[in-house]
């Protein structure tokens, strides 16, 4: 779900900043995007209500990225029994101008997959990013 619409308590919206703020200690130039999801029937179908999704584009295309955009997708478990949201996992994707360029998760053994994949050093700063976010939301929300 888009980092707006799930930003409703001071919580959450500390924790998406400061998020925010992780991903641009990698990749300073770039710009974050609270609503990476369109607001239609078809794309909010696909849309995981126990999620936080954030876009990060960069000025241009990025070769050493081979991308211009990332989408960042913080999985949430809601547990029925004490009604807290854990973090689970962590999707990352690439995109170009042709599509999904790469992909990581964090749920299968942090490999990145796809045909054009980042260089190794914005690799490391990607995973760097993942584990930050699992300390940040070490505790559930």
């Amino acid at each position: 779900m888009n980092a707006a619409e799930q930003a409703r308590g001071l919580n959450v919206s500390t924790k998406i900043a400061a998020l925010i703020n992780l991903f641009k200690s990698e990749f300073p130039d770039a710009k974050a995007d609270l609503k990476p999801w369109r607001n239609d029937p078809e794309t909010l179908s696909w849309v995981d209500p126990d999620s936080i999704d954030i876009g990060f584009h960069f000025p241009g295309w990025s070769r050493r990225i081979n991308c211009h955009s990332i989408l960042v997708q913080i999985r949430f478990y809601q547990d029925p029994l004490d009604a807290k949201k854990r973090l689970i996992g962590i999707e990352t994707a690439g995109f170009s101008h042709q599509g999904q360029a790469w992909r990581l998760s964090t749920v299968e053994n942090w490999q990145f997959f796809g045909s054009y994949q980042p260089a190794i050093e914005p690799k490391e700063q990607i995973k760097h990013f993942c584990r930050n976010v699992f300390e940040l939301f070490d505790r559930s929300l």
